[in-house]
């Protein structure tokens, strides 16, 4: 279990920040000179790439897999695992590093991984 919570964060992080970021090559907002004055910066600014929002992605993705693998012995994970998820998400536009658009696109990445290695644990685990 422990492996898979490790292998999702890694799934995601690589998805988001090594495969979609360098392609799509999109200026955080902290870090756009026309927004300069329209943004307050909480926290350093970061040099690399905006969209999606690796947070989203990997707190959505593994907040996901949480969900699916207790959901059923434990129902109060699904508000509190989407509510963590969300907040982490919603952070990161407040602080100034990413759009909006960037943390629901990574929302919707990380819970389509979190469902994947989800899916794939199911596969692996062994019988109890």
């Amino acid at each position: 279990m422990i492996g898979m919570i490790l292998a999702t964060f890694a799934l995601g992080d690589f998805i988001a920040s090594r495969l979609i970021k360098p392609f799509v090559g999109r200026i955080r907002p902290c870090n756009e000179m026309t927004l300069v004055d329209e943004i307050i910066h909480r926290v350093p600014c970061g040099s690399g790439y905006s969209f999606p929002s690796s947070h989203a992605t990997n707190h959505f993705a593994i907040a996901i897999f949480l969900i699916c693998l207790f959901y059923h012995k434990w129902k109060p994970i699904l508000p509190l695992g989407l509510g963590w998820a969300f907040i982490i998400s919603f952070a990161q536009v407040y602080v100034g590093v990413h759009y909006p658009i960037d943390t629901f696109v990574g929302a919707i990445l990380g819970t389509c991984i979190g469902f994947f290695t989800f899916y794939i644990y199911q596969k692996i685990k062994p019988a109890a």
